[in-house]
């Protein structure tokens, strides 16, 4: 049975994608057989992973509305043990169209059973906000890891975050923990970065991962060759970072 992974953050550009894209590769890399699920209309995880957007026969949206089942829609990638159900902007109707379900909460997690089985992790990357797409994520996972850029307005996103993960937990899954946080573009040299490490270890240090994504060169580069950093540059400091990070996620659950 999958353990199902949300990567999560209402504020965009904090690394969720890169994060979806490299880890979901590094597991792979260690044995594992992996399935991404591109829930952001704006299908970066899509392309992340050398999936052409224009034209998709069979995507998230039909997914979430029934008319295809997950095993009709699941795309096989370049890349050792991940596979893909892709998404592009046809998505961006779902957050309407899913109010016309009575159980609309639920979509994700019920089309996602036949498929449990298939694979060791399932991770969905979630759209940057915390509308209906990111509910029927979390009603579906087992954990949600939260990228969090070094900053301090991130930390007051965290906090919104921290509370619908509590609300999603009471109402639709009881079963729904928060994996981890993780920190990007992350530099040691800075004392912002700092500042906002301190402040995360006296509110979460539990929850913290070990491991922090660093700003790097070759983890910018490789979405623009349809690459996860490790098929771009497996020597660089992101490839190894995500190789850790993909470890500890092991160890976790």
């Amino acid at each position: 049975m999958a353990k199902i992974i949300s990567l999560a953050n209402q504020k965009g550009g904090v690394g969720k994608t890169t994060s979806c894209v490299n880890i979901a590769a590094s597991l792979g890399i260690l044995g594992h057989r992996v399935l991404i699920i591109d829930l952001d209309p704006q299908g970066n995880t899509t392309s992340g992973v050398g999936i052409t957007k224009r034209g998709l026969v069979g995507s998230t949206k039909e997914l979430l509305n029934g008319e295809m089942t997950a095993k009709q829609i699941i795309r096989e990638t370049p890349y050792d043990n991940l596979w893909v159900i892709p998404a592009n902007t046809t998505l961006t109707s779902s957050e309407f169209e899913l109010f016309d379900f009575d159980d609309n909460e639920f979509r994700m997690k019920k089309a996602l059973e036949e498929v449990a089985d298939d694979f060791d992790y399932i991770l969905i990357d979630c759209p940057p906000s915390l509308g209906r797409l990111t509910v029927n994520a979390l009603t579906a996972s087992d954990g949600v890891i939260v990228p969090m850029q070094c900053e301090f307005y991130a930390l007051e996103g965290l906090s919104q975050l921290m509370i619908s993960v509590k609300l999603i937990k009471k109402h639709y899954n009881p079963d729904l923990e928060v994996i981890g946080i993780l920190v990007t573009m992350y530099n040691s040299r800075l004392l912002l970065s700092m500042q906002v490490i301190n402040e995360l270890k006296k509110h979460y240090d539990d929850k913290l991962f070990d491991t922090k994504i660093s700003r790097n060169v070759k983890l910018s580069e490789a979405p623009g060759f349809g690459k996860p950093v490790y098929y771009h540059d497996k020597g660089s400091k992101g490839a190894k970072e995500y190789i850790e990070v993909a470890k500890e996620i092991v160890t976790r659950l």
